[in-house]
């Protein structure tokens, strides 16, 4: 790691750490999502919505620091976009949560779980890298690991897509379903790019 002889401004670390925690607790009402009912479905979204303003808070909160700090523990640009994909990620699970109480989804298609599982594992792989930002040390397998989880996931979303496509569903139903497991590989694609980031940022800190 580069020496530095500057002091620099160390609350981010636990910034990010709360912001991947809070995405953890997304995680895991999405999780919970899987076989709820109707009435249970609505509390959880309302769960996740708190969730997503929490988010919101670490994200802006993440922003005033960086106004207002001189010296940052790596480029401010970095730590801008990392906050911002982190959020990107919240947001995503919580529109997929309302998506399903708003359309009245029944039954969610065979294979969401596997996506809903594929994001669980990425948070908790996001959640346990963010502390190690403070020592650029234990990183690599985290990014890897995380990419390899964005791969599956698409083919679990190209396999959802074909399922959806395959005469069983009506039309109006396909839209409804085709967004909500969209917007969940979106929520991947997104762990993707916080992964991409964290890499960008541990070469330049190297």
């Amino acid at each position: 790691m580069r020496f530095r002889l500057t002091p620099r401004e160390t609350s981010f670390y636990d910034m990010f750490a709360a912001s991947a925690d809070n995405i953890v607790t997304g995680s895991k009402l999405l999780m919970e999502l899987l076989g709820a009912d109707s009435a249970t479905r609505t509390e959880i979204a309302e769960r996740m919505r708190a969730a997503e303003h929490a988010g919101d808070d670490a994200t802006h909160a993440i922003f005033h620091q960086l106004n207002s700090s001189f010296i940052t523990p790596f480029d401010r640009e970095d730590i801008y976009s990392l906050a911002s994909q982190l959020d990107d990620i919240m947001d995503f699970m919580e529109e997929a949560v309302d998506l399903v109480v708003l359309y009245q989804v029944e039954e969610l298609p065979k294979g969401v779980e596997q996506q809903i599982e594929v994001l669980a594992r990425a948070a908790e792989l996001t959640a346990k890298a963010m502390p190690n930002l403070r020592t650029m040390t234990d990183l690599t397998e985290y990014w890897i690991e995380v990419n390899r989880l964005e791969n599956q996931a698409d083919q679990i979303h190209r396999k959802l897509l074909a399922h959806l496509f395959n005469g069983k569903y009506d039309a109006m139903e396909v839209l409804k379903l085709k967004q909500i497991v969209d917007v969940l590989e979106e929520a991947a694609d997104a762990f993707e790019h916080v992964a991409n980031t964290v890499e960008t940022i541990a070469v330049k800190e190297s």
